[in-house]
């Protein structure tokens, strides 16, 4: 039987089902390597898990935390996101990039890498792997902007989130050398388009609009995030069904 899971991510209600042959197989056994890993090293394991926009990770990752809780063996998690580290909304209003030898302002590709502040994710991220509790920030996909220490990051071993943790481009991958553990999560691209047309209708757009933005930025992030990702320490694919198979 299915597992439903129903979370608030970023500002949006989900529904997700997990099969208990993907908890089983995949989720626990890793959780269970995780608190491994913890448990040698004697201090906080940063796990970092990159994937495709429409991937599901966000969810992913909060139910991992949920799995976490409910095994006295294992080790809890607590799962954190980078999207906190979009650049504010009024900043991608006011500055342009190139995309397709055109100069465009940076809101029209909102969520390719160049929108995010990678300086400032990677000094947080130094400090979670250092082991320091410290404030993290979320983002709001109402708001369309980050909200400032919105969690506290305390956990002895945590999951960061993020479609560009494992990109393999100056600036972004020297993020890997602090994780303890990666994850990369891949899928099919019409897969993922459908996913992100329903989310960002979702987030107030028309059906028109959130096609539209999906087929000119997101799928761009789909293909950089799929193609230019470094190798992971596990890989995980997603079917059409939702269902998670090991790939490595």
């Amino acid at each position: 039987m299915d597992r439903i899971f129903d979370k608030n991510i970023n500002g949006i209600d989900v529904r997700a089902s997990y099969s208990q042959e993907s908890i089983n197989n995949i989720f626990l056994p890793l959780l269970e390597h995780l608190t491994a890993l913890q448990k040698e090293k004697g201090s906080r394991v940063l796990v970092m898990l990159a994937a495709p926009p429409g991937a599901g990770k966000s969810t992913l990752c909060s139910f991992l935390e949920e799995l976490s809780k409910e095994r006295v063996e294992l080790c809890k998690v607590q799962a954190i996101g980078m999207d906190g580290f979009h650049r504010r909304q009024e900043y991608l209003l006011s500055h342009t990039t190139e995309r397709d030898g055109k100069t465009i302002k940076m809101v029209e590709i909102k969520g390719a890498p160049v929108t995010f502040d990678i300086d400032k994710l990677t000094e947080a991220v130094k400090t979670v792997a250092a082991g320091e509790n410290c404030g993290w920030p979320s983002y709001d996909r109402h708001l369309h902007n980050p909200v400032e220490d919105a969690i506290m990051v305390t956990g002895d071993i945590v999951i960061l989130e993020g479609n560009y943790l494992l990109l393999d481009e100056d600036g972004w991958r020297k993020l890997k050398e602090f994780a303890d553990y990666t994850i990369m999560i891949t899928a099919g691209e019409e897969f993922l388009r459908n996913r992100l047309i329903d989310r960002k209708a979702k987030s107030g757009n028309s059906l028109e609009k959130a096609t539209e933005f999906v087929d000119y930025s997101d799928m761009a992030n789909v293909r950089i995030c799929l193609n230019d990702s470094m190798t992971a320490d596990m890989t995980l694919a997603i079917d059409e069904s939702g269902e998670y198979s090991i790939k490595n």
